[in-house]
């Protein structure tokens, strides 16, 4: 009787079980993340749609009085910003939230992705969605007549901190709050922050109160950061202020969001 081959010794046809490599479950469960993010429409609103619409609507007219010059060039920081509080915190706190309620962290937690590659998963997918977003709105921008001075690794660091703060907030709001709350709580804050939270308008355009408070919030440094450097040509030791406030906000919420967060 002839003996079967050893597949297994042969090693070419014997099945290997076992996870994937860290990054290739990473990289997988993040391209899943953009796809799930381009695809939802709500999502796609919030991300491009309103900041685009806001972008060629505010730059054409004065419905907000931002100054003597340009009308773009006072706008494009201010939607910049808006553009990374939308992917960062509302967009992401929502899909968060329900994906809480249906499940999909209690499987996705079970998986050889591990909790920690989850989190990475989605930092990475907020961070491609907000390129994609960025570049789209700066060649409107230019083409809008934008002309911006300072100094563009300052403004990339604001962008950065930004994203840390906001993303940081938006897995804190959706770690506490049920889905639906956290849907009407994400919102409602987005709009606050849009219209008094100095995202489009400048601080000095708020009564001095409010402004003082403002400045404090992760909404007003990102914003009035990037209009220092990008409207008025200031470098990086300008805005070490809002810096250090978004770093705060940033290793605040998401220190208070690992302590509080809920995976079902």
């Amino acid at each position: 009787m002839t003996d079967r081959p050893d597949n297994r010794a042969r090693g070419s046809l014997a099945p290997r079980p076992g996870a994937a490599p860290v990054w290739t479950r990473v990289t997988t469960q993040t391209l899943t993340e953009v796809r799930s993010t381009l695809r939802n429409g709500e999502q796609l609103l919030l991300t491009l749609v309103i900041p685009l619409v806001l972008l060629g609507g505010l730059s054409q007219t004065r419905v907000v009085s931002l100054g003597s010059g340009p009308a773009i060039d006072e706008v494009a920081p201010g939607i910049l910003a808006l553009a990374i509080m939308s992917t960062a915190f509302t967009s992401q706190a929502i899909a968060t939230g329900f994906e809480r309620r249906y499940g999909v962290l209690k499987l996705l937690g079970a998986t050889p992705l591990s909790r920690g590659g989850l989190v990475t998963a989605k930092s990475l997918a907020v961070v491609v969605v907000e390129f994609g977003q960025l570049v789209i709105l700066v060649v409107a921008a230019y083409l809008l007549g934008w002309s911006p001075n300072g100094s563009w690794p300052a403004a990339v660091l604001l962008l950065l901190f930004g994203t840390l703060a906001f993303s940081a907030l938006g897995l804190l709001l959706a770690g506490v709050l049920r889905a639906e709350a956290t849907l009407a709580a994400a919102n409602a804050i987005y709009l606050l922050l849009l219209l008094g939270g100095g995202v489009v308008v400048p601080l000095d355009k708020l009564p001095s109160p409010v402004a003082d408070v403002v400045r404090l919030l992760p909404s007003g440094a990102l914003g009035e950061g990037l209009r220092d450097v990008l409207l008025h040509g200031k470098g990086l030791s300008a805005v070490v202020g809002p810096l250090l406030v978004l770093l705060a906000w940033g290793v605040g919420a998401t220190a208070l969001a690992a302590r509080t967060f809920r995976w079902e």
